[in-house]
């Protein structure tokens, strides 16, 4: 992912995230109109900061546990939501940017050990339930990550653990304006591993941009790229 001059280079998820995490959109639940989006074109940037200009989606993993080898990893164990994790497109407002951008970060950094295989579980559940862009989800579904997860998956495996999600915007003066179209939005997540009899693992933490789109302003957004930063 290429930001303008004046911005950093971050890691972009074809989501929202395979582990070595959390996971860059999901056309088969959503609008059927979403494989029809134009592509976008950034509006000028408000101020200086680290907001992506508009590219195809990549197929970098985000920075959860670090992965071990080059093993032909398993197909997902499961797409099924996990237990925690309900929020679908259907019940948050879908013309509203926030809602839709904080459902789909939730989405992608919810994980299940108990059922699921490893962090494209969640990505797959995302691209399923709708709330990615046609194109984005054919993005997370044509991806296959290169190893397996890694030790603190396991560790989080070895304790039954699911992760409990926080959303906090912080976006700053650099993000651009929303058009009727198009809008970006900005969150520190936090993933807590939360396993039986009492254990909590560390948190991780990530910074995250999301790009949302529509096709009208009476359509409901659509994520069309998740940034890692």
């Amino acid at each position: 992912m290429t930001y303008t001059r004046t911005w950093a280079t971050t890691v972009s998820v074809a989501t929202v995230l395979a582990i070595g995490l959390l996971t860059g959109g999901c056309g088969s639940g959503g609008d059927g109109g979403q494989r029809a989006l134009p592509e976008p074109s950034a509006p000028p940037a408000t101020g200086t900061g680290p907001y992506p200009t508009p590219s195809v989606p990549r197929t970098d993993a985000p920075a959860l546990p670090e992965p071990t080898g080059p093993t032909e990893p398993a197909e997902p164990a499961s797409t099924d939501t996990p237990r925690g994790s309900a929020v679908r497109p259907q019940e948050v407002e879908g013309t509203d940017a926030d809602a839709v951008g904080g459902g789909v970060l939730k989405a992608l950094w919810t994980y299940d050990t108990t059922t699921d295989g490893g962090p494209r579980d969640a990505e797959l559940r995302a691209a399923e339930a709708g709330w990615l862009t046609g194109a984005y989800a054919d993005q997370v579904r044509a991806h296959r990550p290169r190893s397996v997860p890694g030790a603190q998956w396991r560790e989080w495996a070895g304790h039954h653990a699911r992760t409990t999600v926080a959303l906090k915007k912080t976006e700053d003066a650099a993000k651009p304006p929303d058009t009727g179209t198009e809008a970006w939005r900005q969150w520190t997540v936090t993933a807590t591993p939360k396993g039986r009899e009492g254990w909590t693992g560390d948190p991780v933490v990530s910074s995250v941009y999301v790009h949302l789109t529509r096709t009208t302003t009476d359509k409901p957004w659509r994520v069309a790229e998740v940034t890692v930063r």
